[in-house]
């Protein structure tokens, strides 16, 4: 069975290009061009992920985003004309999985899709991961810390992971945005800092005298569990 994608952009144009190319990758396509209507669109088709514009009448994407992200784990990649990095860094921060920038190739949009897509359905193992106080649990996608559930979104999960599956070993940016996007694109290793910092966040409320993820000047980051490594 087709897994649809919902559209969630009021330009015509740019959305019937998007169902086209997605049609020829062989997925469903549902589209709604006003963000008020958004979230019914979305409890009705349940699709496996959403192409979500950031400026829309009615509800503007980050608040669909925040809305959805209550309830919901579906991936999500905002869509977005602007260029300020605040706006990408916001969307992120509310949970997207991903964004791209307009003007953009709807090729690159269908591969962004299919990169998130096999992320969603390659956690099918049911291997555990834990170092010191934190345990991951691949199948279920559970993450334990002092035996506190922690909730994270898909990336920061996939992030974690990599991130845990080699303790001490410093990863590049770029190496964790092949990781944990999928696909490895020059000009995006500022998604993974985001991340990062939302991750730390959250580790933090569980575990707040430890730092377990560490900062390798001008490298990128490491899985460190003992404080003072």
């Amino acid at each position: 069975m087709s897994q649809t994608i919902l559209i969630v952009e009021d330009e015509e144009k740019i959305a019937n290009i998007l169902m086209d190319y997605l049609k020829s990758a062989g997925y469903e396509a549902d589209w709604i061009n006003n963000g008020s209507l958004a979230l019914t669109r979305f409890k009705k088709t349940n699709p496996a992920l959403i192409l979500l514009d950031l400026m829309l009448p009615g509800l503007d994407g980050i608040e669909i985003c925040r809305e959805i992200r209550k309830d919901s784990s579906v991936p999500i990649i905002m869509l977005t004309a602007k260029a300020e990095e605040i706006d990408r860094l916001i969307g992120l921060e509310l949970g997207a999985d991903d964004y791209i920038c307009k003007p953009f190739s709807p090729r690159e949009v269908v591969a962004r899709v299919k990169a998130v897509l096999r992320r969603v359905g390659s956690g099918t193992m049911t291997e555990r991961i834990t170092e010191g106080e934190i345990s991951l649990d691949l199948g279920t996608k559970l993450v334990k810390i002092n035996n506190q559930n922690l909730t994270l979104t898909r990336s920061e999960f996939n992030l974690l992971k990599t991130l845990m599956s080699q303790p001490n070993r410093v990863f590049s940016r770029n190496e964790l945005l092949n990781q944990v996007q999928g696909y490895d694109f020059e000009g995006y290793d500022r998604t993974i800092d985001t991340h990062i910092k939302n991750l730390r966040k959250k580790i933090k409320t569980c575990l707040p005298d430890k730092d377990v993820i560490k900062a390798i000047y001008g490298t990128g980051y490491k899985f460190c569990e003992e404080a003072d490594q």
